[in-house]
């Protein structure tokens, strides 16, 4: 065999390994997305798009957990404020117009996110995970408690946006297009926050989830890089929220607080934490099962006992979720350079340098 053929045959060998399953759920997943709405009709497209809007709710809460350790029950916090500020936005100043709606979300959102990291997570002292988990958990709550009795945000009726988002003049109805759009901010968001996680940054939230005193050790500002990742997962949140609110025509107090936080653990969890993939699988998994059941006459009073059921069994029988059925660990944790990939089977390159050394002109 001649060494280029050996060449192109272990290159195969080791980008087959760095490949792996999760780029090809990806893709499928992304060609999928591009199709559906010509085989679906308006109603089911306008269904799926409010999907859409919740991964990038599930994918701010995986930013925090899964890459960064971070359990936080506050993400419904940023989405809702986002929500309720293009909803200020609509009813007090007529402003309905898409590229005001996205920075005011990511706005929104971000202050909010860095406020709770200033007074959680920029401490002297690093907090423990359970500070936090609660303390997101309290200002969840809290931020529900204040808008469900503040009358000049709707109080428990919540806000009501009575036009459409507008491109200009023209007015984006829910449907076919305002689909497109959501499927085109999401992907940009996943792929900014891939880039983030596979970044030299991602490699210090890596090192910082795995053992955060040794990081600390080496001189590394964990807490600071927790913020701001903590930061931009706000922001994330608080576009879906603003998105949100101008699709449903609606924000209120549920879509604040700790009901919908909750929701986005159980979305990373269910579809499988650890990736960037599984949050989005785990919302149209777990919105699909709710939609057919509360369809089911025969079950429509009991739905939710057979969802929770359902979302009870994967989480405690198959802990990394439903991607976990097609992806290993190793692939889902993830892994930063080529050297992995050749260090399972040394003897493979190892014999291929011998080879080429004997093949080579003395």
């Amino acid at each position: 065999m001649s060494p280029i053929i050996k060449k192109a045959s272990l290159f195969k060998k080791i980008l087959y390994r760095q490949a792996g399953v999760i780029p090809i759920v990806e893709i499928l997943l992304l060609i999928l997305l591009i199709i559906i709405p010509f085989f679906v009709g308006d109603f089911l497209t306008i269904i799926i798009t409010r999907m859409l809007i919740l991964a990038l709710l599930a994918i701010s809460f995986e930013l925090c957990w899964g890459y960064s350790g971070i359990m936080t029950f506050g993400q419904g916090l940023f989405f809702g404020m986002g929500g309720y500020a293009v909803a200020l936005f609509a009813n007090k100043a007529d402003f309905v117009q898409l590229w005001g709606v996205i920075p005011i979300g990511l706005i929104v959102g971000m202050c909010a996110s860095f406020l709770i990291a200033w007074l959680l997570l920029l401490g002297k002292r690093p907090p423990e995970l359970i500070f936090i988990a609660l303390g997101t958990l309290t200002f969840s709550y809290a931020a529900e408690r204040l808008v469900a009795g503040w009358y000049w945000v709707g109080g428990g009726n919540g806000m009501s946006i009575f036009e459409y988002l507008r491109i200009g003049s023209f007015e984006v109805e829910p449907g076919r297009l305002f689909y497109y759009i959501v499927a085109t901010i999401l992907l940009l968001v996943y792929l900014t926050s891939r880039f983030l996680v596979r970044s030299q940054f991602g490699l210090v939230l890596a090192g910082a989830r795995q053992n955060e005193k040794r990081l600390a050790f080496l001189g590394y500002k964990v807490q600071k890089f927790k913020a701001i990742v903590f930061c931009f997962a706000g922001a994330i949140a608080g576009l879906g929220g603003g998105l949100y609110a101008h699709h449903e025509g609606f924000i209120g107090p549920g879509n604040v607080g700790i009901g919908i936080s909750t929701m986005a653990v159980l979305y990373a969890l269910f579809g499988g934490a650890g990736s960037l993939i599984g949050p989005i699988i785990g919302v149209l998994a777990i919105e699909s099962i709710s939609f057919t059941l509360s369809d089911i006459d025969a079950v429509r009073g009991y739905w939710p006992i057979i969802l929770g059921v359902i979302l009870l069994v994967v989480v405690t029988f198959k802990q990394d979720g439903l991607l976990g059925f097609v992806v290993t660990q190793r692939e889902r944790i993830g892994s930063f350079g080529i050297l992995k990939a050749t260090e399972s089977k040394p003897s493979e390159t190892s014999q291929h340098l011998k080879n080429e050394k004997n093949d080579s002109p003395s």
